[in-house]
């Protein structure tokens, strides 16, 4: 299996109004992922990509194929935070 680098997990965040709401109500980021890459993967690209600790990671696959990452923050860090420094909010 090969190893893929952070910047080769976390392929770009999502804009939609879902995940803009889930950002300010449940601390959630919302992310387009690599197709192979796992939940702790995910999570450690998150942490390193971003500099913060991650409480859980949840995915599901798109219609289209692609899949997407549900990555919710601990308490300590605010996903508002993060969003901003992506330029989404």
């Amino acid at each position: 299996m090969v190893k893929l680098k952070p910047q080769e997990i976390v392929l770009y965040p999502m804009m939609t109004e879902d995940a803009v709401s889930s950002i300010e109500a449940e601390n959630k980021l919302t992310f387009i992922v690599d197709i192979n890459a796992g939940k702790d993967e995910i999570r450690r690209a998150v942490e390193v990509l971003y500099e913060v600790k991650v409480a859980s990671v949840n995915t599901a696959v798109t219609s289209d194929g692609r899949k997407k990452a549900f990555v919710k923050l601990r308490p300590e860090f605010k996903a508002s935070d993060v969003a901003m420094r992506l330029g989404i909010l």
